[in-house]
């Protein structure tokens, strides 16, 4: 399984009557493949896996496999699995029954691990699955060199994505894991809002990384993504500057909105995908205008049509 480009986290969308709607799952997913990402990753964090049950992540997953098959690409598809174990492995065994390539590790629930432990969880996943596997460097599921080296010894494991920020200690996993033979391990950087940090990240030798704002903006993140490329500094802080800072400051406004806001900003974009299940909440009137505003500010700086590519509807 490779990566090439930006690795894009669809929301999930919900009916009116809270449950998933998969016929827009399909539709959105398929709405940002013209925009060429480099990975799906469905039912993950800002899928809002916290909520789904694993029959539901089963349905995203199906909705996500469909719509790239239906294009003739060969994106890569990946599901989330993490939480209670158990819960962990009936959605492991899930994404393999809709088709997924591979699965992106979420923490375990809550409890705080020694490191063995948490060896021991990803070790379970992978013995539920024939699934590859890309392990969530986050919260109470942290690494250490030693750790990921340990995993990596597993051809099954072929993933490091990194969502604590602490670039020194990331530097040292990328070198463990290159010290074991590894050339075709890869490496994430999975901080919200990653295009804030990816410059550096690209220097330590981690080129890939995850855009929760592809969701919402594809040609926007693709803006940055190009420039980012291109090594053009100047068109990379005007991105930041204008689009991406602001929408820093927004998403620090209120815990969650790092999901709240991108789902918002699809709806804003045409597609109803319904609001956010609890314990998040959605957008408040004047963050939805500031929100609204930024997108502005993102499209005019990427020279793209209103709709970002997705399908409005009158």
């Amino acid at each position: 399984m490779h990566f090439d480009g930006i690795l894009f986290f669809p929301v999930t969308p919900f009916a009116d009557d809270g449950t998933v709607d998969a016929g827009l799952a399909h539709e959105h997913v398929a709405s940002r493949l013209p925009h060429h990402p480099g990975g799906v990753f469905a039912a993950c964090g800002t899928g809002e896996y916290h909520s789904l049950a694993a029959a539901e992540v089963g349905t995203v997953i199906r909705a996500a496999v469909g719509a790239v098959e239906e294009s003739g690409t060969a994106v890569p598809v990946l599901g989330g699995a993490g939480g209670p174990l158990g819960h962990a492995l009936e959605a492991a065994r899930a994404a393999e029954d809709a088709g997924a390539q591979g699965l992106l590790v979420l923490p375990p629930y809550l409890v705080n691990a020694p490191l063995d432990g948490l060896v021991r969880y990803v070790e379970a996943i992978a013995n539920a699955t024939d699934l590859e596997l890309v392990v969530y460097h986050r919260a109470n599921a942290k690494f250490t060199p030693d750790a990921v080296a340990r995993l990596a010894a597993d051809p099954q494991v072929v993933g490091f994505k990194d969502g604590v920020g602490d670039v020194a200690l990331t530097q040292e996993v990328v070198l463990a894991v290159e010290a074991t033979g590894r050339t075709d391990f890869q490496f994430f950087n999975g901080l919200l809002t990653a295009e804030l940090t990816q410059a550096a990240y690209r220097a330590i030798g981690v080129p890939l990384y995850s855009s929760a704002a592809f969701a919402m903006a594809p040609a926007v993140a693709n803006a940055y993504y190009q420039a980012l490329e291109a090594g053009d500094e100047g068109r990379r802080r005007e991105l930041l500057d204008g689009f991406f800072r602001p929408l820093v400051a927004l998403r620090d406004a209120v815990p969650g909105y790092a999901v709240s806001l991108v789902k918002a900003g699809v709806r804003l974009g045409g597609l109803e995908v319904g609001g956010v299940r609890a314990p998040l909440v959605d957008p408040r009137p004047e963050h939805l205008r500031e929100l609204e505003r930024i997108l502005a500010v993102g499209r005019e700086l990427a020279g793209a049509a209103n709709d970002d590519g997705a399908l409005v509807r009158s």
